[in-house]
């Protein structure tokens, strides 16, 4: 009991580490980063389970592990930007400001009664980190954006039958935005806004998971829309006589994931799946100011999005798994809203390589992720401050780590 103990401090630990040194997140809304194993099958995961990071694509798949045990890891996310924007004949190269990012997860599990398990899992599913030069181009659209979140969501599920689980969970999400750019004001003139701003919101998630044959297993879950009333303060520069709190409301969007794992042979498992995502809530973006200006409304019009995925995962060795995965990623922002805060105009490739390895009751799970996005010209975006722009250079490195021990 004693061993319990230490081991259950440590777990402590490593997630207060985690969440201590998340200063923001990545680039991208959504992030996909729940554990190094789900991130090097490419969040093929939702029928395969396999390990705690799965309960966050599909919370049934707690039903696959047994007794007590507890995970605790992060992502290294290192993106990188290029935008020439043209003014007239006038063109300039800009860089997003080089940033590292590390979103944290944290799982622990129990199997509660013999059908029976309780979880918690605590990880950020939505990020955003882009960051230029103050004097850029496109500083009337944005300098710096910053979202962060954290989302604590303890989870029960149930084996229903021999081949059926079913699992459901509570999403209790903590929301943090701040957001700099120039306003062009009347009479004023330019002023630096910057906003900051958090709240916290409720959702929840439940999912299906069936074994019909040994080496079939399907999987669908959804995962609910959470609205985040967010409030803060609005501080200008250099009419500071403007300065007020400030408010909006964001919903981010609900998920459904889907997924199919065959087993051709013991070692080797292949999950497909697809997951949509209902990005079509973001129809605007309104800020509240408490002063003259009132209300500050920019259309959005996002679109809802799939994402077809695959993954494959052999077991080389009794202490060796060997992991790929691919997926790719339809944008959601039309060409005709483009803008500096979400630059990532286009579909984008993510490629997923990973291994794991087993000693006693430990696993040390290692994945590297490229995030590739082709060149892209948008000269006709009604955003604000959007000048024509060449997208170009942009890529993402993320390198996962995630350790876990079974009691």
């Amino acid at each position: 009991m004693g061993e319990k103990r230490r081991w259950l401090c440590l777990a402590a630990v490593l997630a207060w580490l985690c969440f201590d040194c998340q200063p923001s997140l990545g680039s991208g809304f959504v992030l996909n980063e729940a554990g190094a194993r789900s991130s090097s099958l490419a969040g093929t995961v939702v029928a395969r389970g396999g390990d705690l990071s799965a309960f966050y694509y599909n919370p049934a798949t707690l039903t696959g592990m047994p007794g007590l045990q507890v995970m605790a890891g992060g992502t290294f996310i290192i993106p990188s930007v290029e935008i020439v924007t043209h003014t007239g004949a006038v063109a300039a190269t800009n860089s997003i400001k080089d940033n590292l990012f590390f979103p944290p997860h944290f799982y622990l599990s129990y199997q509660a009664l013999d059908r029976v398990w309780v979880g918690l899992g605590f990880y950020s599913p939505f990020g955003l980190g882009t960051e230029f030069n103050q004097g850029w181009p496109g500083r009337f659209n944005n300098i710096a954006t910053f979202i962060t979140t954290f989302d604590i969501n303890p989870t029960v599920a149930v084996k229903i039958t021999d081949w059926l689980s079913g699992g459901i969970g509570l999403d209790i999400m903590y929301f943090s935005l701040k957001m700099q750019r120039v306003l062009p004001i009347p009479i004023i003139g330019n002023q630096e806004t910057t906003l900051r701003g958090d709240s916290f919101g409720v959702g929840f998630n439940v999912g299906f998971q069936a074994k019909p044959l040994d080496c079939l297993a399907l999987g669908v879950s959804y995962r609910s829309q959470v609205r985040q009333d967010v409030g803060g303060s609005a501080i200008f520069s250099p009419a500071n006589s403007l300065n007020s709190t400030a408010s909006g409301t964001i919903l981010l969007p609900d998920e459904i994931f889907t997924g199919v794992m065959y087993q051709p042979i013991k070692p080797l498992s292949l999950e497909v799946g697809l997951v949509w995502t209902n990005w079509s809530l973001f129809k605007k973006l309104d800020i509240k100011f408490d002063n003259a200006l009132g209300t500050l409304s920019e259309p959005k019009t996002w679109h809802n999005t799939l994402r077809p995925q695959m993954g494959v995962e052999y077991k080389a060795l009794s202490w060796l798994d060997l992991r790929f995965g691919y997926a790719y990623d339809q944008e959601p922002v039309p060409d005709k809203y483009a803008d500096y805060i979400v630059p990532v105009v286009g579909d984008r490739h993510t490629f997923g390589f990973g291994a794991g390895f087993r000693w006693q009751a430990f696993t040390f799970d290692l994945s590297y992720n490229y995030i590739f996005l082709p060149d892209k010209t948008v000269h006709g975006s009604r955003s604000v401050g959007v000048l024509p722009s060449d997208y170009q250079e942009r890529d993402v490195h993320l390198v996962g780590l995630s350790l876990s021990y079974k009691f």
